[in-house]
């Protein structure tokens, strides 16, 4: 235990950031779960509308310290990545279907 007066209040100033950033950090998560969820159901404008609330609560963690920025970029784009792949998917099973067309 601290035994000096400033000691005994940085710990109780730490506990007190910990859990505020442990409430910004789940935040974020739910926010990134919202994204991902809508790409499983393949809802692209479902998906471009939750990234566009989630980005600025990702870049608002990287201000508060609790991601560093190299992160938060890496999300963001893996997750624009597998948006971009969405459409991909459709437009691949569209053409698949005009070439089975086509055949016959």
């Amino acid at each position: 235990m601290a035994n000096k007066k400033a000691a005994k209040k940085s710990i109780r100033s730490d506990a007190r950031k910990k859990l505020i950033n442990y409430s910004r950090k789940s935040r974020i998560r739910t926010f990134i779960r919202k994204v991902e969820d809508q790409i499983k159901l393949g809802n692209k404008e479902q998906a471009t509308k939750a990234i566009k609330e989630l980005e600025p609560e990702l870049m608002r963690g990287v201000t508060k310290k609790i991601f560093k920025l190299n992160t938060a970029s890496r999300k963001l784009s893996r997750i624009y990545n597998s948006i971009k792949n969405i459409t991909d998917t459709k437009k691949t099973a569209v053409k698949e279907k005009k070439v089975k067309i086509d055949k016959k």
